[in-house]
């Protein structure tokens, strides 16, 4: 907006580099430039302010594809003047020479343009394509498009407009539509959810079996160890007994051999003592026998020694020694 300063029958603009001024005094054009100040008298002057920086126009507009279905495109187009002059002559840029605003609403009209070729371009490009094949598409054709369209059209380069930019942020159907459309991948998602899920399960069952099968085959091999050895244990008992009764009948055997040793040498002591009785004189014999006669008897008060008691003696003796 152009600053004006007030003074008696005079008045003084100053504007900012960013536009482009032009004075008409008389219907003629006095001075044109950017940034430009200056003193003017207000009577027969027009002054318009066009500005030169880039402008950001967003756009969001609905239009419809091939096969009948609502689409809607939200984006921005970047635009500047190229030709100041040729613009102020097609659309008014005047200012209030007192408050040094625009008298009309010169921005509005461009946009109005801008967005009404800007759709243009898209639905000439939806008209030919099912929504499945422009929602695969994407936002890069359609940017393309309208920014060929509006770069070539005729009527912009006229007006000395220049479009700098042309951005498409979405793409996007009807509600109705877009529910529809995520209706197959949702149930195909839910569908390899579901088939994860039921693969868990079945993994978890498997493991569930597994350490079952683990368990009973643990069980198993306690069982057939246990049973190892508890024959083991009869076996070691068995052994033992064995063992015992053998060491029973060595030790009972070897008390009978040593009775029978001892018999033995008994026997052959009263051998060898009646071998030397057999050798020995007949008187030598009388004096034996009377001998152990004589230990036999206790007590002897009286004793009488006849030729029968004599002959019994010897006979008992000659008896013992054939034995």
């Amino acid at each position: 907006m152009a600053d004006i300063k007030f003074l008696p029958f005079v008045r003084q603009l100053r504007s900012e580099a960013s536009v482009h001024i032009q004075l008409f005094q008389g219907g003629r054009r006095r001075r044109s430039g950017r940034g430009l100040s200056f003193w003017f008298t207000p009577e027969g002057a027009s002054i318009a302010e066009v500005p030169m920086d880039d402008r950001d126009l967003p756009f969001l507009f609905n239009s419809r594809s091939k096969d009948f279905q609502d689409v809607s495109i939200q984006g921005q187009v970047v635009w500047r003047v190229a030709d100041p002059e040729a613009l102020a002559e097609r659309i008014d840029f005047s200012i209030d020479l007192g408050r040094g605003q625009h008298l009309g609403q010169p921005l509005d009209q461009i946009a109005t343009l801008m967005t009404g070729l800007a759709q243009q371009q898209a639905a000439q490009y939806l008209l030919d394509r099912d929504v499945g094949e422009i929602l695969a598409a994407g936002v890069e054709p359609v940017q393309a498009r309208i920014e060929a369209g509006l770069t070539a059209s005729p009527r912009l380069a006229g007006m000395g407009l220049e479009v700098v930019a042309v951005r498409v942020a979405d793409i996007s159907p009807s509600s109705d539509l877009k529910k529809a459309l995520r209706t197959p991948t949702f149930e195909r998602l839910q569908q390899q959810a579901d088939e994860a899920t039921f693969e868990r399960r079945a993994l978890a069952v498997e493991k569930e079996r597994a350490i079952s099968e683990n368990e009973l085959a643990t069980q198993v091999e306690l069982a057939k160890r246990e049973e190892d050895l508890i024959a083991q244990q009869g076996a070691n008992a068995r052994n033992r007994a064995l063992a015992d009764a053998a060491a029973k009948k060595i030790a009972t055997e070897g008390e009978a051999n040593t009775i029978r040793m001892v018999q033995q040498a008994r026997a052959d002591m009263e051998k060898a003592r009646v071998d030397i009785y057999a050798d020995l004189p007949a008187h030598v014999l009388m004096g034996l026998a009377a001998r152990e006669f004589a230990g036999k008897l206790e007590k002897i008060e009286h004793l009488n020694v006849t030729p029968d008691l004599l002959q019994s003696l010897l006979g008992e003796f000659a008896a013992k020694k054939a034995a």
